[in-house]
C-alpha cells in the first residue's frame, strides 16, 4: 500500500496564526502526500497571503479559494478538485505527527475509510481540565473517537455519501455515519496521531460549544447529545420540588449530583491520568466548571437553532 497516491484535503479559514505549523508538519510526513489541497472558506486576515507564499516554493500545494465555505462545503470542494482516489483529511490549527500519513496508509489493505488518532495539547492546568471535561477518553490498542481530521477515505465513499452536509458543524458525524450505514469498511490506525489545540480559554469554549450544538440540532442530531443533558437535569426535578414543599435541604442535591457528573468524567481518563485529578480540588472545580459551562452552551446554542433555522 506505500504506493497509494494521496490528496492531503484541509477546509481552512482565518488561520493566519497556525497554517504555517500545519505545513511545516506536512512537510517533515515521512511519506508525502502527492498533493495537498487547501481550500480557503473565505478568510479576512493573511491566510490567504501565507498559503500563497508558501505554495510558491512546493508545487504540491494547491489553493482552491471560495467565499462563505463551511467545514463540509470546503471539505467537498477540495474532494472535488483533488486527483487522486484516496484523500487524506485534517484540519487547520492541528499539527501532525511525522508518522501520520505513512500509518494512515499502512492500515489501508482492503478497506474504504481508515481513522487515526488524536491527542489533545496539553500544556497547562486549564487545559488538563477541557481534556477531563469533554475529550473523548483514550483507550488501549485503540482510538479515542472517529475524527475527520485524522482520516483517510476513498473517494468513492465520499461520492456514495453524497459528500459532507454544508454545516459548520455536526457535518462530519453526519458523513461517517452515513459510511457506516454504507456498509464501507473501515480500519484504524492507533499510530497514525493528529495534535488538536483546545480552545484557550472558557469564553471561547462557550462560544465553540454554543456552535457545535446549534449546527447538532440543525442536523437532527439531538439523540446524540442534547437528549443526555436534558435527562440530567430532569433528574434534578424532584429534589427541587422538594425543596419548595418539604425543606431547603433537599437543595443538597445539587452539590451532590455535580460532584457525580464531574467525578464521572475524571474517571474515564483514568488510563490517562490515573486517579490523582479526583482529589485535586483545583482540577475537580475545574472540571465542574466546565461541565456547567459546556451543559448552558448545549441549551443556549439549543434555543438558537429552534428560533431560527438559517446557518
Amino acid at each position: 500500500m506505500q504506493s497509494l497516491k494521496v490528496s492531503l484535503v484541509i477546509p481552512i479559514r482565518d488561520e493566519a496564526e497556525s497554517i504555517e505549523i500545519l505545513i511545516e508538519s506536512i512537510a517533515r510526513q515521512t511519506l508525502q502526500p502527492d498533493e495537498i489541497v487547501l481550500v480557503d472558506g473565505g478568510s479576512t486576515d493573511s491566510t490567504v497571503e501565507i498559503v500563497e507564499r508558501l505554495a510558491s516554493g512546493n508545487p504540491a500545494i494547491v489553493l482552491v479559494k471560495t467565499d462563505g465555505a463551511t467545514p463540509g462545503k470546503g471539505r467537498n470542494l477540495g474532494i472535488e478538485a483533488a486527483r487522486n482516489e484516496w484523500i487524506a483529511l485534517t484540519d487547520a490549527g492541528i499539527r501532525l505527527d511525522e508518522n501520520w500519513l505513512e500509518e494512515l496508509v499502512k492500515a489501508a489493505d482492503d478497506t474504504d475509510v481508515v481513522y487515526g488518532e488524536v491527542s489533545p495539547l496539553v500544556s497547562n492546568l486549564f487545559e488538563k481540565c477541557a481534556v477531563l471535561s469533554y475529550v473523548p477518553s483514550r483507550k488501549l490498542n485503540q482510538i479515542r473517537t472517529k475524527f475527520i481530521a485524522s482520516c483517510l477515505v476513498r473517494k468513492k465513499v465520499w461520492e456514495a455519501v453524497g459528500g459532507f452536509p454544508d454545516l459548520r458543524a455536526a457535518e462530519d458525524l453526519m458523513f461517517m455515519d452515513r459510511a457506516d450505514a454504507l456498509g464501507f469498511r473501515a480500519a484504524i490506525a492507533p499510530k497514525a496521531v493528529v495534535h488538536w489545540q483546545l480552545r484557550p480559554d472558557i469564553a471561547s469554549t462557550f462560544e465553540k460549544f454554543v456552535l457545535y450544538s446549534k449546527h447538532n440540532v440543525w442536523a437532527g442530531r439531538q439523540w446524540d447529545w442534547h437528549y443526555g443533558v436534558a435527562k440530567q437535569y430532569l433528574l434534578l426535578g424532584p429534589f427541587l420540588l422538594l425543596a419548595v414543599i418539604h425543606s431547603w435541604w433537599w437543595l443538597a442535591a445539587l452539590p451532590l449530583w455535580l460532584m457525580a457528573r464531574t467525578g464521572k468524567r475524571i474517571l474515564m481518563h483514568r488510563f490517562e491520568y490515573g486517579l490523582t485529578p479526583l482529589f485535586n480540588p483545583v482540577v475537580f472545580f475545574g472540571v465542574a466548571l466546565f461541565v456547567l459551562v459546556i451543559d448552558a452552551a448545549t441549551f443556549i446554542g439549543w434555543g438558537q437553532a429552534l428560533g431560527s433555522r438559517g446557518k
